[in-house]
């Protein structure tokens, strides 16, 4: 069965469609809208699915109106955000870097968006809105040093992880130091949200986030076929005409205030940017950087993970993060074991 196939338009333009990948993608819409609709209804006061959709359509009661639209509604939109920014952050840093190890957990950009927000909740007690502002502008610095740093007449892969691990490092050394100088109320208050939680979130939390995604992903997706002549490596894409300093510089960019939204959001939700790219890839069977389905795969992830941490544990609700650790370790553990039997470890 072919999985390529050319498709000609009207106005006599062609391209390639990929047809296992359009279907992935489909399937991934699908189980993310569904796994919304399911977690919309989820709390204490159950909505049945069809209840939800009529909600939705405007048609429902009064009380269902403001569960649905004010207390529940946003919070799915978060999720499916933040999953469809990390996922979308995660696969622009392996590609960039060429290493599935290449991602924001691993860089550190999620423990430097965490600097930015515990220096505003230990030293400085600041409201919600200036947490996210401090997780924004910790995630932006820690990128930008990580650039510099691995700058050397360009930016390559393995350097760049070499200095992402280091730069990790250091920022989680001064994130524990943050904790010791917190009082009990503030360190409580700042574990739960580096946990990663979509516990709150509101519409405030919402329209930010969807704006920066409004635009940065379509201008990453139009940057799709340069990023995927930059993995047969700079000499050929520069033959090829891609300008790859400018190009990786704006991904990178990109990749960072995706990343710095989503941690700003909801706090750093772990695994995610690492795993959803590496499935996305695995399912559509592609090379390349898989960008859409990776935004589909991440989305996906985390709703369902957080309709997991609403339902299995009973009256015992989890922070998201801990249920996509849990699964990401266990799935980190079966790629070592997969490629250790393939003798690749």
């Amino acid at each position: 069965m072919k999985t390529n196939r050319a498709v000609r338009s009207p106005g006599g333009l062609s391209f390639r469609l990929d047809v296992r990948a359009t279907v992935v993608v489909a399937v991934l819409l699908l189980l993310a809208l569904a796994a919304s609709v399911l977690l919309i209804g989820t709390g204490d006061f159950e909505i049945p699915a069809a209840d939800v959709l009529r909600t939705l359509a405007g048609e429902g009661n009064a009380s269902q109106e403001f569960i649905v639209n004010e207390l529940r509604l946003p919070r799915v939109l978060v999720g499916l955000l933040v999953g469809a920014a990390l996922g979308l952050g995660g696969a622009l840093f392996q590609a960039i870097s060429r290493n599935p190890l290449g991602s924001p957990d691993v860089l550190g950009l999620g423990q430097g968006a965490t600097a930015g927000a515990l220096t505003m909740i230990v030293l400085f007690s600041g409201t919600s809105a200036q947490v996210t502002v401090g997780a924004l502008v910790g995630g932006l610095v820690t990128g930008l040093a990580i650039y510099l740093l691995a700058w050397k007449r360009g930016v390559h892969g393995y350097r760049l992880v070499l200095v992402g691990i280091g730069v990790s490092a250091i920022v989680t050394a001064v994130n524990g130091y943050l904790l010791t100088r917190a009082d009990i109320v503030d360190a409580s208050r700042a574990v739960v949200w580096m946990t990663g939680s979509l516990n709150g979130r509101d519409w405030n939390q919402v329209w930010p986030l969807l704006i920066l995604c409004a635009v940065l992903v379509p201008l990453v997706l139009g940057n799709g076929r340069a990023l995927r002549m930059m993995e047969m490596g700079d000499d050929v894409s520069y033959a090829l005409g891609v300008r790859v300093e400018r190009v990786r510089a704006l991904l990178m960019v990109a990749a960072v205030l995706l990343t710095a939204a989503a941690t700003a959001a909801a706090g750093p939700v772990s695994f995610v940017a690492l795993t959803a790219p590496q499935l996305a890839r695995r399912l559509t069977r592609s090379p390349g950087p898989n960008l859409l389905p990776s935004v589909c795969m991440g989305a996906a992830l985390l709703v369902s993970a957080d309709f997991v941490s609403q339902r299995a544990f009973g009256a015992d609700q989890l922070p998201v993060g801990v249920v996509t650790g849990v699964l990401g370790g266990v799935y980190l553990l079966w790629l070592l074991v997969t490629e250790r039997k393939a003798g690749r470890v």
